[in-house]
């Protein structure tokens, strides 16, 4: 059976963009990307920093870059567990944030806020660090430097292979799954 995966490029036009995207649609994802992970959570949500991004209608991808080999502008970028950032997440998409991409579920509070934000939880595939590193085609540092892997990064992808793990209207692939 031939199966045809979806594209969508970020930032999104709006939040409605996303609105037809249904959990398990298997999606690639093109344009612009942020990668950000627990200690710039931390500081933001602290008062210490303030998001280096426009959150609206675009998306936060949860991974720690390797080192760049010759010719590559970014390493093996594989997603970090999503859960860990869970308790920042919620307001993110109050603020118009359009997706995160990582691995792994979400615990119910973010899961009810993608559903009233209209927004989309993506989940990379573990152990896909080095795939994810050659859909890069530009990457650079625009903030915390001195966090060296955990500093953000914007990114310009091009059909980066996720899965919808939280489609708008908060169906979950994660939801039978028992762990």
């Amino acid at each position: 059976m031939y199966l045809r995966l979806k594209q969508i490029e970020f930032p999104v036009s709006s939040p409605e963009s996303l609105k037809n995207l249904k959990a398990g649609d298997e999606v690639l994802l093109s344009g612009v990307i942020y990668t950000a992970r627990d200690r710039v959570h931390r500081l933001v949500a602290e008062g210490r920093a303030e998001w280096p991004f426009e959150l609206k209608n675009n998306a936060v991808y949860y991974c720690g870059p390797t080192p760049a080999s010759e010719g590559f502008p970014m390493g093996s970028c594989g997603p970090t567990t999503s859960a860990r950032m869970d308790k920042w997440t919620a307001g993110l998409y109050f603020r118009g944030l359009a997706a995160t991409i990582g691995k792994g579920p979400r615990n119910e509070v973010v899961r009810r806020s993608i559903k009233d934000a209209g927004a989309v939880y993506f989940s990379a595939f573990g152990g896909c660090g080095a795939l994810y590193g050659s859909r890069v085609l530009k990457a650079s540092v625009i903030a915390f430097d001195d966090l060296g892997p955990q500093a953000v990064y914007r990114a310009e992808i091009k059909n980066f292979p996720v899965v919808v793990g939280i489609d708008p209207s908060g169906n979950n692939i994660f939801e039978n799954l028992k762990f």
